[in-house]
């Protein structure tokens, strides 16, 4: 991996050193879903189908496959990101051990089969949660979630570092 260094010549980069958990992605998918405020068609669907179990149940000639359904289709429609998270950690978890580096140039990672570099270019901007920060693409569906486990960081000072860096590159959305 390239390291940038800053005018005065000391390294001007926050490494991270993590393996995907499925907290790292929910987050990311969370974040992604109120961006998009998908959390709103998610909430209202399952409030719909809630409303419709409460319905069947107090209705004199309802039959229980309408009840259990109705549970069915809402308990399913509230864990969509769960799902999501659960398929993408699924997608990436085999890779082990992943080694980021955030500089000025972008965010570069590598795992034992993979190298990824991207410059900050591809994001729009981002968001910090207490153990993450999240970096949202710019494509108008944010298909791209970036996620920093902020537990991948050596020291608090890195933390510092990587918020300072993205900062400086990205908007906070």
């Amino acid at each position: 991996m390239d390291v940038d260094m800053g005018r005065d010549g000391r390294q001007d980069t926050a490494e991270l050193v993590h393996r995907p958990t499925r907290a790292d992605i929910l987050a990311g998918v969370r974040l992604r879903e109120r961006r998009r405020r998908l959390h709103l068609v998610r909430w209202g669907l399952t409030g719909l189908f809630g409303t419709g179990a409460v319905l069947v149940v107090t209705s004199p000639e309802s039959s229980a496959f309408s009840f259990v359904a109705a549970v069915f289709c809402a308990a399913w429609i509230w864990s969509i990101p769960h799902l999501q998270a659960h398929h993408a950690l699924r997608t990436v978890a085999w890779q082990g051990e992943y080694r980021t580096s955030v500089g000025e140039a972008g965010i570069a990672t590598e795992t034992e089969h993979v190298t990824l570099v991207q410059r900050w270019s591809v994001f729009r901007g981002y968001h910090e949660t207490r153990d993450h920060v999240v970096l949202l693409s710019r494509d108008p569906n944010i298909l791209l979630v970036e996620v920093l486990p902020k537990r991948g960081l050596r020291s608090p000072q890195d933390g510092e570092r990587l918020l300072a860096l993205v900062g400086r590159h990205l908007p906070r959305v």
